[in-house]
């Protein structure tokens, strides 16, 4: 459940938390911290702790990025400090004893690091709060659930790994309940660790599933989000099987996304998207307008970019409609509960930087008095006429780079602190060799 810091030091001094994890989210999105006595963390780390600089300025590997002017080998690679936010702390009833609490990267004069994710969340919210609005988001991340455990999976090298599942189970109730006792121990555990949970249910790929978190404020899903993505992971560990957030595991299979919800409130809690007046229609031009230029943010990887494809409920365009599947931004529900949402990202989006960049979106419509285009009808996959996702990341990382309304909103220090990473990103790729080669052109090249 969520904690206060009295719930803590009297957890710490009954025994029932003996350990805290104290974290925050890297580049990747993926929870980066230490494991603390509850002891010293009520005595020392509560205020703050301390981490080596690289760990905002690596890759998926953990490889000290070169290039990077936040941090370097001529820079030394020196400390940042992290303090503890503890509107996160929390329980995680899946690990005995155990807390968590996200915090907020900072530098040596208690500055919030412009390039950490979690600032890039802030600053935006901040911008959207001067004009008297608030956010508030869902993100809806899709998972394949795999019998063979993380161990087994690799020793396979991630091929012919069996699902949990063997036939399409969109929404299946016998096919998910033969994986109940993962996904009930999923949602009861995050019930308990205070992120609440609406429901899941099976997906289309086999062993696929998706289980929905309840709308919240834009910091507090993000912060939840990477707290349930790190659990479900820690969770299936812990009963032996695997699971990945992989945009696109398997070229045959429906690909992972994680659609993000967006709506806005007013100071006096009532909803601004009802009745879709003008805040409405310029918001949703800028998250049009700007799209492509915030594909990264959405899509970070090399592997994302296989996830578009036609006729596969993944997006290919940036158009909006009605309750429509085939396009980019689908805005649905009714009265109050009017809402956009942005079916771009994948399974491995940031949290914090998919917000933020949605966010900077919508205000450039709003800043701007865009005009919002007509709804488009019919099939988005089809039509000839309307603007394309970038098809990959080389292209995202351009559009990202020559961005002004992004490097406006964001400021040219994390523009180009995350352009540096995906062209990081992209020559790994390039320089490796893959399977695909080795079977195209070994013999008959």
């Amino acid at each position: 459940m969520s904690m206060t810091r009295e719930d803590l030091q009297v957890a710490v001094e009954d025994g029932s938390i003996d350990t805290v994890v104290a974290a925050f989210t890297d580049m990747q999105g993926r929870l980066i911290g230490k494991r603390v006595t509850g002891r010293f963390f009520m005595e020392k780390v509560i205020e703050e702790w301390h981490a080596c600089d690289y760990l905002l300025a690596c890759d998926m590997d953990m490889e000290p990025v070169p290039g990077f002017e936040a941090a370097s080998w001529a820079r030394g690679y020196g400390d940042f400090a992290i303090r503890p936010d503890l509107s996160t702390l929390m329980r995680t009833p899946w690990l005995p004893g155990t807390a968590v609490v996200l915090g907020d990267v900072v530098d040596h004069d208690g500055r919030d690091l412009p390039h950490s994710p979690r600032a890039v969340l802030k600053r935006q919210i901040a911008r959207v709060e001067e004009h008297g609005l608030h956010a508030n988001m869902a993100s809806e991340l899709e998972f394949y659930v795999f019998d063979d455990s993380f161990a087994e999976a690799r020793d396979k090298r991630y091929h012919e790994l069996a699902t949990t599942g063997w036939y399409i189970e969109d929404y299946h109730v016998l096919q998910s309940t033969k994986i109940e006792p993962l996904l009930r121990t999923i949602r009861n555990q995050m019930e308990a660790a205070g992120i609440p949970v609406e429901f899941s249910k099976g997906e289309w790929g086999p062993g696929q599933h998706e289980l929905n978190l309840t709308y919240a404020d834009a910091l507090t899903m993000a912060d939840r989000h990477v707290v349930y993505k790190n659990g479900v992971k820690e969770i299936a560990c812990l009963q032996g099987k695997a699971v990945t957030f992989m945009p696109k595991w398997r070229a045959d299979l429906a690909g992972n996304s994680c659609h993000v919800h967006c709506s806005l409130v007013d100071g006096e809690g009532r909803a601004v998207f009802e009745g879709e007046g003008e805040t409405f229609r310029r918001f949703l031009a800028g998250m049009l307008a700007v799209g492509r230029d915030t594909t990264f943010f959405l899509a970070p990887s090399i592997n994302a970019y296989k996830r578009f494809q036609a006729a596969s409920f993944a997006p290919t365009n940036m158009v909006w409609s009605r309750d429509n599947r085939t396009s980019g931004f689908r805005v649905l529900g009714h009265g109050p509960a009017t809402r956009i949402e942005c079916r771009v990202p994948g399974g491995d989006a940031n949290p914090y930087l998919a917000f933020a960049a949605l966010l900077a979106a919508g205000l450039h419509g709003v800043e701007n008095a865009l005009d919002l285009e007509p709804a488009f009808e019919g099939d988005a996959y089809g039509s000839k006429d309307i603007p394309t996702l970038p098809t990959s990341l080389h292209e995202a990382v351009g559009l990202l780079d020559a961005s002004a309304p992004l490097r406006a909103a964001m400021g040219d220090t994390v523009i180009d602190h995350y352009v540096h990473a995906g062209r990081w990103e992209q020559r790994t790729f390039d320089q490796a060799v893959t399977d695909w080669e080795l079977m195209r052109y070994f013999e008959r090249s």
